[in-house]
């Protein structure tokens, strides 16, 4: 994956991670009670008998779930076909504007790595300016550059000051390089020597081999089975040309969606948009992604020496915007997906220090996301691991949550959910993805909503649709040793997981 700034995660599923924490709480303290909002502070009879301040405690809010960022999104098209979502900001004078193509590496065409390395391209070089100068330019501006390639999408994003002056330069120089990029020879051959080196690296990497051989073993011939940088053997061939033709078809208008958040009027964001997508090849959308083929349940091994085994299951799970997610979310969320306290954490590591930790989510994408849960335990005890693993799947599919599980999920996603438009950058996110994947633009409040209506019977009856207990595609990677029985489960097992797991 190649992203110069680290792209947060968009949409629930993989933002509601965050949680409390408390400091500073009066214990002594009367709990005041609930307000729609609490002061920071209030005061109380001192021992000198004055007033004086105190913090006050967490208990104030009575669970009541912190405020909400009502969005006002608008929308409409540009001339040249490009989706816009824009949402007004003017708490600070900056806007942030980021361009999400249908342009990774499912579109790579028999190419792998070829839609990683266009992308990679795009800043190396315009006309009259190196990759030195335009960084320069950006810098010089108090502007930000940023892309990155993925399985589905390149995006290409900015964050600049709104004042005209800054505004203008800065996205005169941005449309040069989202639109114009001229692939330099010698910045090609640097950037393909860097994956090269890269490639070699993961061969010592056993949990990125297991990474790479599950999502062949799952995807088969479908765009999503290859990595996202391309394999060894692809790479050396790609040339400036493909470079240049990927790009006139792959980086169109009619295949983009522009998000755009910040200090910015309605005809100002218009001319922002306008400007970008008339800089862009013109073109229509590239066609959808296929939809996989359901695999062949099984297992593969790679041998690899270490003294611990990575393990990876996973089966074809959902696309974007199914109506199951928000129950499928819900369900897995007590199943692995919300770190300590879940189903899989509390047994594998909590009661027999297997692991380190062990975790499982959905990955909705245009097409079906992996399902997967994925751990690494010592290497004699893989195969006891991996029957564990399967069996609390499998009872958890027969049994469904409990109603006190359940409750607490809602209140920790409803805790967590404001972060995720807790700033310009979590926000322009948000609307990448809800243009990108076609999702309606009150998405966000209509999973919140949904999520606090699910019922137990819904949860287990979306998770039974798509997940099959012995549906599993398995990857293993590590040495081949005389397995050992598990430990029984205890309160406190004498074998603690490492404090670091490898790699």
């Amino acid at each position: 994956m190649n992203d110069s700034r680290t792209l947060r995660r968009s949409l629930p599923g993989v933002l509601l991670a965050a949680c409390l924490a408390l400091t500073g709480c009066d214990q002594d303290a009367p709990v005041p009670p609930p307000q729609a909002a609490p002061a920071a502070t209030e005061t109380r009879p001192a021992a000198t008998g004055g007033d004086a301040p105190r913090l006050e405690s967490l208990a104030s809010l009575d669970e009541q779930p912190l405020a909400r960022r009502k969005l006002d999104i608008q929308t409409w098209q540009t001339a040249e076909g490009a989706k816009v979502l824009f949402v007004e900001a003017h708490e600070l004078p900056m806007f942030d504007l980021r361009l999400t193509f249908a342009a990774g590496s499912s579109q790579d065409a028999g190419t792998p790595g070829l839609a990683l390395l266009t992308n990679a391209m795009l800043n190396e070089g315009v006309a009259g300016k190196d990759v030195t100068a335009i960084a320069q330019g950006f810098e010089g501006l108090g502007a930000d550059f940023s892309n990155g390639s993925y399985r589905d999408m390149a995006v290409a994003s900015l964050r600049s000051l709104s004042a005209a002056d800054k505004r203008a330069a800065a996205l005169e120089l941005f449309s040069e390089v989202v639109g114009r990029p001229t692939f330099p020879e010698d910045s090609l051959q640097r950037i393909k020597n860097q994956l090269l080196a890269g490639f070699e690296f993961q061969k010592q990497n056993p949990g990125k081999l297991a990474s790479l051989e599950l999502f062949e073993q799952l995807y088969g011939a479908h765009p999503y089975a290859h990595s996202s940088e391309g394999t060894a053997e692809s790479v050396p061939g790609i040339g400036v040309q493909q470079l240049r033709e990927f790009h006139a078809r792959a980086y169109a208008a009619g295949n983009l969606v522009i998000a755009l958040v910040g200090d910015l009027d309605r005809t100002q964001a218009e001319a922002v948009a306008a400007q970008v997508s008339a800089a862009l090849p013109q073109g229509p959308a590239l066609p959808a992604t296929p939809v996989p083929e359901a695999p062949p349940a099984g297992k593969h091994h790679i041998e690899y020496p270490s003294n611990q085994t990575h393990l990876l299951l996973a089966q074809l799970g959902i696309p974007r915007g199914h109506p199951d997610y928000a129950a499928l979310y819900l369900g897995n969320q007590i199943l692995g997906g919300g770190g300590f306290g879940t189903r899989l954490m509390e047994e594998v590591r909590e009661k027999r220090g297997l692991t380190y930790g062990i975790y499982s989510g959905f990955s909705p994408m245009r097409a079906a996301g992996p399902f997967m849960i994925s751990m690494q335990t010592r290497a004699e005890l893989t195969d006891g691991s991996l029957q564990l693993v399967q069996q609390l799947v499998r009872d958890y599919l027969a049994e469904g949550p409990t109603e006190a599980e359940l409750e607490r999920s809602k209140r920790e996603i409803a805790g967590s959910f404001p972060l995720s438009t807790a700033s310009n950058a979590d926000i322009v996110g948000q609307l990448g993805s809800i243009g990108f994947y076609d999702l309606p633009l009150t998405y966000l409040e209509d999973f919140m909503g949904e999520i606090q209506t699910l019922t137990v019977e819904q949860v287990k009856a979306a998770m039974n649709k798509h997940l099959q207990p012995d549906g599993f595609v398995i990857v293993t990677a590590g040495p081949s040793v005389e397995q050992q029985p598990l430990p029984p489960p205890t309160e406190r097992p004498v074998e603690q997981p490492s404090a670091v797991p490898e790699h």
